[in-house]
């Protein structure tokens, strides 16, 4: 079909789209929020059409400057209901959209050249009332902190002109990040204001159930599915949606979790999210590790038997994360990491340790039941080893000799 408009960012005066026919019809998308909490998103329709081309508004210039280069590239715009609340839903709800697109490969989700872009319709009413006031469209946000941003002004923006007893204008508004507040394009126009009319130099494309059957069983695992699938491991929610940022490494977490146990899955679940701090901006891409299943299964199991510590551990692992390919146990001997179980030797440290006078308050506390005071103990026996020595075996032995 065809949609006619007239704006500098489309040259030619009509945009090939969708309107009687859409590619996708009606669905639903269940939002998780930062605290745990859900909410869903209808969906109303997804349609194909040409993209047009980018404007810039230099500040404090009197002009715009037209960029054509992805005008008529091809993009799909996914169409929601009025779901969303707040700015924080909006924002929420972006994510999960940015989520969806990137791990089925329908987007590479750049954020910064323009991959994915977000349009926010805003619309107020009184508290309690069924309908809608007139609704603003802010085009074009680029980032998850700008949907948010330009979702809670606009909110703001309308509350006040309402309060004052005046009427929000139908229009398309922009975003303006340095000065963080929106400003006024254009009008917003009426769907018979398109005149909308099928493109006869494009014939119609059946999509038949073979098809649609082959693009099923093509799809790769989605977010959804790897939270069904991570909660057996008792990760916090909030952990696994900064693992699901990256594909590659909640792949990886995934097959360790078939090939081993979910005790192994969630201690390697747990060493990415703590080296890989999340950039919500960059996305769900890829940070290019790829660590080999053996060598994540082995370092967990040496911290099972007591062959390394956490803390070294997550020493081994950056070092795997880093490209070493060297296996865990390598990595570990080289860096003199290996845990000290060797009793006599402990023993030795914790007899020192305790003949100390600055631990004679601990051991004292520890004999009148203070049990937290044990902990400073064999902290210092840690620290005299150099953290190899086997912490529960240092317990063990202080208990004994108090």
């Amino acid at each position: 079909d065809r949609k006619h408009y007239f704006y500098p960012d489309l040259p030619k005066g009509y945009q090939t789209t969708q309107l009687y026919h859409p590619i996708i019809g009606r669905g639903k998308i269940d939002v998780p929020l930062p605290g745990g909490e859900e909410f869903s998103v209808r969906i109303h329709h997804a349609h194909l059409e040409e993209d047009a081309g980018k404007l810039t508004h230099p500040a404090g210039r009197e002009y715009s400057l037209v960029d054509l280069n992805r005008a008529g590239t091809p993009l799909i715009e996914i169409v929601s209901e009025a779901d969303i609340h707040s700015a924080e839903q909006a924002k929420a709800y972006a994510q999960e959209l940015y989520l969806l697109m990137t791990y089925a490969g329908v987007t590479h989700g750049d954020l910064y050249h323009g991959n994915m872009r977000f349009d926010v319709n805003v619309s107020v009413a009184k508290k309690g009332s069924k309908e809608l006031g007139k609704r603003t469209e802010v085009k074009n946000l680029n980032s998850f902190k700008s949907v948010e941003r330009a979702a809670e002004y606009e909110i703001n923006r309308q509350i006040e002109i309402l309060e004052k007893g005046d009427f929000v204008t139908q229009e398309t508004r922009g975003w303006n990040d340095a000065k963080q507040k929106t400003f006024s394009q254009r009008s917003k126009e009426e769907a018979q204001d398109y005149r909308y009319m099928p493109d006869a130099d494009i014939p119609p494309v059946v999509l038949d159930d073979i098809v649609i059957e082959s693009a099923k069983s093509a799809m790769p695992m989605l977010p959804p599915k790897y939270r069904e699938k991570w909660e057996v491991l008792g990760v916090d929610s909030s952990v696994i949606n900064a693992l699901l940022q990256d594909k590659l490494q909640a792949k990886i977490i995934s097959e360790v979790q078939d090939a081993s146990d979910e005790k192994t899955a969630k201690r390697v679940a747990h060493w990415f999210a703590s080296a890989l701090v999340s950039d919500e901006e960059k996305g769900a891409g890829s940070t290019t590790v790829n660590i080999p299943l053996e060598s994540l299964i082995e370092l967990s199991k040496m911290v099972e038997k007591n062959e390394l510590s956490s803390t070294a551990a997550k020493e081994v692992f950056l070092e795997l994360l880093a490209g070493n390919k060297s296996s865990a146990k390598q990595i570990a001997e080289e860096k003199n990491l290996l845990q000290v179980s060797d009793e006599g030797a402990i023993a030795k440290i914790v007899d020192d340790i305790l003949a100390e006078p600055a631990s004679q308050k601990a051991v004292q506390d520890v004999k009148a039941g203070n049990d937290k005071a044990i902990g400073f103990l064999v902290g210092q026996v840690m620290k005299q080893s150099k953290g190899k020595a086997n912490p529960a075996l240092a317990q063990k032995l202080i208990r004994e000799r108090i």
